[in-house]
């Protein structure tokens, strides 16, 4: 969720919320709008937080203001006379609060249910994204893309305008471009979105889900009620056996999208061309040219895949082939996603420091041949033997940083014993400028120098995004 600045009134007539009991489970970019929203509604609200530091004791002194109980360092107890809670969407199921709550028979929603079930009666429709990796970048695809055909939109859910705000907010939109994280999905039972997409899917954050299954079948969710398209991606068939499993509404079709040929309803590429073979009078013989790869920014095999799913969700809500064209002619990626730095000496410098697991690592190494490739950091419980494994060709070397680097190291040598490696003892924020020196002195002309982690960047940095800062300053200073 976006910041609490939620800019909705209570709507007329009586409140579902009015007299309700309510706990709000987590302070922060979530609960503090959440816990406004539904004291504005006459909930009775308390909120209960894990934490007790000065951020955490700033935004209850706000709360209380308004009436709202906060407890702070309690976020374990159910509190007495709950009948719903809503919670934070990184607070784990197996917390004590929800068992608690399994036992007294009270629901848990997250704050994408709270924005789902607020909507007014002519609510703007939602197209929905998850997927391991690729979300916030094909949001913002579908965004521009929404924009282009002249449609009131924005893109909103972890990125953009905040859900709450979204839907109770005075500005009134046609469409609304949703990124859905797999923590938000499993707390959205009621979520039914026009159309969906799962872009792919990986091993991740199974610490909070507890097994790869419960991961995916979360993801899933977003598939739940579609009305129109679940589009999901050809090379992952994991992502279309989320469709078969999912209740729709009749008439919904499953549209795939393909870095190849696409088949009948499928968007793919065709010499270099995006293609529509979905939404086009008989499919069964004619395909829509949409735009050329080189319209994509970054063209990279796992952008062009982004562009899409975006296309395929566009499309699905009636968006003009020329729409898909001008957006993603008109989109900017954000910082620190495949992002070129600086050509030094005939070798170009390349920040994909936001490639924090090993699948988004793989797609960014992908893209470039060959790579001296600067990796390493927290592994979250990630192993690196498939990576290495499709990668090891692609490399004319390897600097290594952060904890987990021997990780990496160790499947270099299983995998890619022939690549060169500097291992750096190092997990000072310094360390950055002396991994791109050593990748410098690695790399030849023609090469790529490619920060592109498969790891979490804690160990070092604040977040990737003052990894990747790092890594372009000093790739500057090199220049200097």
């Amino acid at each position: 969720m976006g910041s609490g600045q939620v800019t909705s009134s209570v709507p007329s007539g009586t409140s579902e919320f009015q007299g309700k009991h309510v706990t709000v489970a987590g302070l922060g970019v979530s609960g503090v709008p959440a816990a406004k929203v539904l004291h504005a509604r006459g909930a009775v609200v308390t909120v209960v937080n894990d934490g007790d530091d000065a951020r955490a004791r700033e935004q209850a002194a706000e709360l209380e203001a308004l009436g709202i109980t906060v407890r702070l360092g309690d976020g374990a107890t159910l509190p007495e006379g709950t009948e719903l809670i809503v919670t934070a969407p990184g607070w784990k199921p197996d917390k004590p609060l929800f068992l608690a709550a399994g036992k007294a028979g009270v629901p848990v929603w997250g704050d994408v249910e709270l924005a789902w079930r607020l909507r007014g009666p002519d609510a703007a429709p939602w197209l929905a994204v998850t997927g391991t990796n690729g979300k916030t970048t094909t949001v913002q695809m579908l965004a521009s893309i929404l924009a282009a055909a002249g449609l009131r939109t924005a893109a909103v859910g972890n990125i953009g305008v905040s859900l709450l705000d979204a839907v109770l907010g005075e500005e009134r939109y046609d469409v609304l471009a949703v990124e859905l994280s797999s923590y938000q999905l499993h707390w959205a039972p009621s979520l039914r979105a026009h159309s969906a997409a799962v872009l792919n899917l990986a091993p991740d954050h199974l610490d909070w889900h507890g097994s790869m299954e419960a991961y995916a079948a979360d993801k899933g969710r977003v598939y739940e009620g579609n009305q129109v398209a679940c589009v999901y991606n050809v090379a992952d068939g994991r992502t279309e056996d989320l469709v078969r499993e999912a209740d729709v509404e009749e008439g919904c079709r499953a549209v795939g999208f393909t870095l190849g040929t696409p088949g009948l309803s499928q968007l793919g590429v065709v010499d270099g061309i995006l293609v529509d073979r979905a939404f086009v009078p008989d499919r069964h013989k004619n395909a829509q040219e949409l735009a050329e790869v080189s319209d994509v920014n970054p063209p990279a095999p796992h952008n062009i895949a982004n562009a899409l799913a975006a296309a395929a969700l566009a499309r699905a809500f009636g968006v003009p082939a020329a729409a898909v064209r001008e957006g993603l002619r008109n989109f900017r990626p954000d910082a620190h996603r495949i992002a070129h730095v600086a050509d030094i000496d005939g070798v170009a410098y390349v920040d994909d420091s936001k490639a924090t697991n090993t699948h988004a690592a793989e797609a960014s190494l992908a893209a470039y041949e060959p790579i001296v490739w600067i990796a390493g950091g927290l592994a979250k419980g990630a192993t690196f033997d498939e990576l290495v494994a499709a990668s090891a060709k692609r490399l004319r070397g390897a600097v290594l940083i952060g904890a987990d680097r021997a990780l990496i190291r160790e499947a270099l040598a299983r995998h890619a014993p022939e690549v060169p490696v500097v291992d750096l003892d190092r997990t000072d924020t310094g360390a950055m400028l002396q991994a791109v020196t050593e990748a410098k002195r690695l790399a030849q002309p023609g090469d790529t120098v490619l920060l592109a982690p498969a790891c979490a960047s804690m160990d070092m940095f604040t977040n990737y995004n003052q990894r990747g800062d790092a890594f372009a300053a000093a790739v500057r200073e090199l220049r200097a």
